[in-house]
């Protein structure tokens, strides 16, 4: 796998976590359509509540983070589930890790609240579907063969499946930007479909794009 020369430099020798890929400015990639569609409904209907909020784009992988004002403070790519889907299967949030089948381990779409928490290791995350155990957390490169720094750092989106729901964050990003803006409120994380419209999951919304 091909890593862009300024992200082979920044994570070589040891690929740590510390030195994962960093924020990139909202002048350096435009927001996407849908993103930007979401994030002008989200402010028009203040559906958000006078809160900050997420976009979180699974079909190119990446995560957009907007202040209450609905004015775009970064970018980042992400890591998410490795199955495609947009529901979660039901109790999966009450199994075992260890039982959860390859084809169950989806990233749900849809509206959530974000929740400050800790993860039984006493790490802090984000909630974001607390009945289904799927967070927002910073990732965690403690498997080799998974190679999650590298498929952060890779240029495209088809190698970024990998968790088993969760969102895996950079840390540099997750601790410079999502914790400060949602540390202490309950910002809005939307998780665009990729299996069906988006308005069939934010109904308000007009001439939503698959």
């Amino acid at each position: 796998m091909a890593l862009s020369p300024a992200l082979s430099l920044a994570l070589s020798p040891a690929l740590s976590p510390a030195l994962s890929p960093k924020l990139v400015t909202a002048t350096a990639l435009p927001v996407p359509k849908n993103v930007e569609q979401l994030r002008q409904w989200a402010v028009a209907s203040r559906d958000h509540a006078a809160q900050p909020f997420v976009v979180l784009d699974k079909q190119v992988a990446r995560l957009w983070l907007f202040d209450d004002q609905g004015r775009v403070l970064g970018h980042s790519p992400v890591l998410l589930g490795k199955a495609k889907g947009d529901a979660s299967v039901p109790g999966i949030g009450e199994r075992p890790m260890k039982d959860i089948l390859p084809h169950e381990r989806t990233t749900p779409a849809g509206r959530f609240l974000a929740e400050a928490g800790n993860n039984a290791d006493g790490e802090d995350i984000f909630w974001v579907d607390y009945d289904a155990a799927v967070s927002m957390h910073r990732v965690r490169a403690l498997v080799p063969a998974e190679r999650r720094l590298q498929r952060l750092a890779s240029p495209t989106p088809a190698d970024n499946r990998i968790s088993y729901g969760c969102i895996n964050v950079p840390v540099q990003f997750y601790d410079t930007w999502l914790k400060p803006t949602l540390s202490g409120r309950r910002g809005v994380v939307y998780v665009l479909p990729e299996t069906m419209p988006m308005h069939q999951l934010f109904t308000p919304l007009p001439g939503a794009q698959p």
